[in-house]
């Protein structure tokens, strides 16, 4: 049986879609058509909707939601609150994940020209989705795998329900909240579609439940909850550290808590929705072309992610495992986390993050547990912290809606020292995609997304400051390319920290000095050589600013620095400061500081590594200054 459907191409709108604000915890709608006392005492039947940010059965408060009104429990429990004892009868889940032919396929696009996922994302999600298929299949349950729209897809097999009932039906439809306008404007179809699937003596509730987040949105110490949230996040992170507790992590639902109805293949096979229990769509069948598929199979050897990874709950929690207590690499992780090099300088754990393969509410209660049982440092508390800033993305989604998505952001009409008019020069953007700027740094971490689906921490923050601030482009090339091309692509973390780092969302504007950083954090230039191999003769001392060799120099290192030669010149004059940093007025700073263009320096010429610290890599000539160390704290 194939689901493949020919697609027209298809132009994906800006996410625009302003919402209403409503309660964050739970948000339900509830229609009935007809003869209400026929659904009464009828078992309901409740249809759980896996979106493509919460594929896992651990600490998932939205399947949670789903068994309680499956054994008949009508209250809504708080998020990370401690399950009781169920009742010992089974459960009549239908579990759904749906392909969503908007996103995906090789002629989607965004309005400014990028995929909206590539094929190397999507195989990713692929992968994810059959495992928590296979991980449902070993409990007894199944998944239902739909392809086309989901309001589409669910509200065929409400029909579906529908006809197994002479008498009307009740259903319940449960899904994680989501806050951006796209996954809203479906959420607002699905309601819609829904209500006109509904025959008489029917009746549905649609349900939204916060998830993904290790603090929940009603425990926020802000007068208006996630909207009085502060614009920046030390503020936010001060108050919610002293104030709040994680919650804990749910656990897996049990076999009987998860049973599907008995006649959940006749459901299925009368709902004529797009969707199978057996079937799995390719990439193909997404509509991704041949070459990009091809692509997406290829596997580079100078991969930065972990060796053979795969999208799942089974890959996400063997890796939480591996890193933290099989190699025990958490306590050197705040030394080594600004490394470019290797699947061990950093978590790694973004990919199955975004994909909600893994919780980092178990990714912190296990932070915990190592503290308790090997050691607490700054290192462990730092994973938490920079899943903080994950919460902190999503609630400021949340609060300021479609305006990360504009061009001028969360500062809007306002006037403010950070607003200018935007370049959109697709020279520069393509040669920024393509890894050609000529500055190594940028070009090499741009070669490694484009081959790998990755990209370091330290990397984003260089190539997004050089994007914006020196080459002054719209900051939504940037974002959107990344949206395309990033394995761990995260709408709400993605969209707000470009926002944050073109000065879109209001105070100092940081701009990132690229041949200072270059030396501070690719000390000798390994990195670069691995990723530009047309400089691997060149010099330490020259690696990082080519462009300042003579020829008789670039003849004798076998490379040549120019337009149309092996390497280019740099796109824009290294010596010359950019115009939004020389106001004056705007309060910007550098980071890495030093004039762009000053003397270049190489091992034996004066550069130097800072103090010995044994847990910092080798190429990272100093350690990142950084903010005090905080604390967190669980529910009891």
């Amino acid at each position: 049986m194939s689901f493949c459907r020919s697609l027209l191409l298809l132009t994906v709108l800006p996410r625009t879609l302003s919402f209403t604000p409503q309660s964050l915890r739970r948000h339900a709608t509830s229609i009935a058509m007809g003869k209400q006392h026929a659904v009464e005492n009828a078992r309901p039947v409740n249809i759980h909707w896996f979106r493509q940010t919460d594929l896992r059965l651990h600490d998932n408060p939205a399947l949670r939601r789903s068994v309680d009104l499956s054994l008949g429990k009508s209250k809504n429990p708080v998020v990370g609150a401690a399950v009781s004892e169920s009742p010992p009868h089974r459960g009549n889940i239908l579990p759904v994940f749906v392909f969503d032919t908007s996103r995906y396929g090789s002629n989607t696009r965004s309005e400014l020209g990028s995929l909206k996922c590539s094929a190397r994302r999507a195989q990713f999600v692929l992968q994810a989705v059959s495992d928590l298929r296979s991980n449902l299949e070993k409990r007894g349950s199944g998944l239902i795998i739909g392809v086309g729209k989901p309001e589409d897809v669910i509200a065929e097999l409400a029909k579906g329900v529908l006809t197994q009932s002479s008498n009307g039906a009740k259903l319940n439809i449960v899904c994680q909240e989501e806050v951006c306008s796209e996954e809203l404007a479906t959420e607002k179809a699905m309601r819609s579609k829904l209500a006109r699937a509904m025959n008489k003596g029917s009746k549905f509730d649609f349900e939204t439940v916060w998830g993904g987040t290790m603090y929940d949105p009603e425990t926020l110490p802000f007068d208006g909850g996630v909207n009085g949230i502060p614009d920046t996040f030390t503020p936010f992170r001060n108050k919610v550290e002293k104030a709040c507790a994680i919650g804990n992590p749910l656990p897996v639902p049990s076999d009987e808590e998860l049973a599907m109805p008995k006649d959940a293949h006749t459901i299925v096979k009368e709902s004529k929705c797009h969707a199978s229990l057996d079937y799995m769509p390719t990439l193909a069948d997404l509509q991704y072309s041949k070459e990009d598929i091809e692509e997406a199979e290829l596997v580079d050897i100078r991969s930065a992610l972990p060796a053979g990874y795969r999208g799942g709950e089974t890959f996400a929690l063997a890796r939480v495992k591996d890193y933290i207590w099989d190699r025990d690499l958490l306590k050197g992780y705040f030394d080594t986390r600004n490394g470019m090099i290797g699947s061990d300088y950093s978590t790694k754990f973004a990919p199955w993050l975004a994909l909600g393969n893994v919780s980092p509410r178990y990714i912190a209660r296990e932070c915990r547990r190592y503290e308790e049982t090997r050691v607490a440092n700054k290192s462990t508390y730092w994973v938490v912290f920079e899943l903080l800033w994950r919460d902190y993305f999503k609630m400021f989604a949340k609060k300021h809606g479609a305006s990360i998505f504009m061009i001028d952001g969360t500062i809007g009409k306002r006037d403010h020292a950070n607003k200018r008019k935007w370049g959109n020069d697709p020279r520069h953007i393509k040669a920024w995609k393509d890894g050609m700027t000529g500055y190594p740094l940028v070009d090499a971490n741009m070669r490694e997304l484009k081959a790998t689906g990755f990209q370091s921490n330290r990397g984003r923050q260089n190539v997004c400051s050089f994007l914006t601030i020196d080459l002054n482009m719209d900051w939504r090339y940037g974002a959107d390319y990344f949206e395309e091309t990033l394995i761990d692509y995260d709408v709400h973390s993605n969209w707000g920290n470009w926002a944050s780092g073109s000065g879109m969302t209001g105070g100092r504007l940081n701009r990132f000095n690229i041949v200072k950083q270059s030396k501070d954090y690719d000390y000798g230039g390994d990195y670069v050589r691995l990723w530009c191999p047309e400089l691997e003769g060149v010099p330490d001392k020259y690696v990082h600013e080519p462009w300042k060799m003579s020829d008789a120099m670039m003849e004798a290192c076998g490379v040549k620095i120019g337009p149309g030669r092996d390497y280019p010149a740099p796109i824009v004059d290294p010596t010359v400061q950019p115009r939004i940093m020389s106001r004056g007025s705007n309060g910007g700073r550098g980071r890495g500081r030093g004039k762009q263009g000053g003397r270049g320096q190489g091992r034996g010429n004066g550069l130097r590594r800072e103090n010995n610290n044994s847990n910092r890599s080798k190429s990272q000539r100093k350690d990142m200054k950084s903010l005090k160390e905080g604390s967190y704290t669980f529910r009891p």
